[in-house]
């Protein structure tokens, strides 16, 4: 048989393209003298005839890409792709704000800085968003004398 033939078997039984499939110089005559598909077939077990591995699409820079962007490289104006409020929806902004105001209001009220009637009055202006920033409720807490 042909080399052209035993490849081109060789490839259906493997399951591979012809150009995929190696045969070993050193047993080139093995392959050569091989007449059926069992033939290939044992030569396929024996290593004499194999296929090449798939090569893939390397993830190295992926992966270096990856570990900047953890770190908080690469994430200037022009490498975002969404509009403002799809990088960081709103309600996550407005998650992080109130649990930020809500865990000072409760440190205020541990250490005795403020009564227990005020943390409940600003604790719902919280909820109602009165406050843009942890600073604005300082603010407000100094500016009508809730804070001791």
């Amino acid at each position: 048989m042909g080399m052209a033939t035993v490849r081109r078997i060789a490839a259906e039984l493997l399951g591979v393209g012809e150009s995929r499939v190696r045969i070993d110089p050193k047993n080139a005559s093995k392959a050569e003298e091989a007449l059926t598909r069992d033939d290939i077939r044992s030569l396929i077990s024996q290593g004499v005839i194999y296929a090449l591995r798939k090569r893939g699409v390397s993830r190295a820079r992926g992966r270096k890409k990856h570990l900047k962007m953890k770190v908080g490289r690469r994430r200037g104006t022009g490498s975002r792709k969404g509009k403002r409020y799809s990088i960081v929806p709103r309600k996550t902004v407005w998650i992080h704000r109130v649990r930020a105001q809500r865990a000072l209001l409760k440190n205020l009220l541990l250490e005795k800085k403020i009564q227990n009637d005020a943390y409940r009055k600003v604790y719902r202006m919280v909820k109602g968003g009165a406050f843009k920033s942890r600073a604005s409720l300082l603010t407000h807490l100094k500016d009508n004398q809730m804070i001791k």
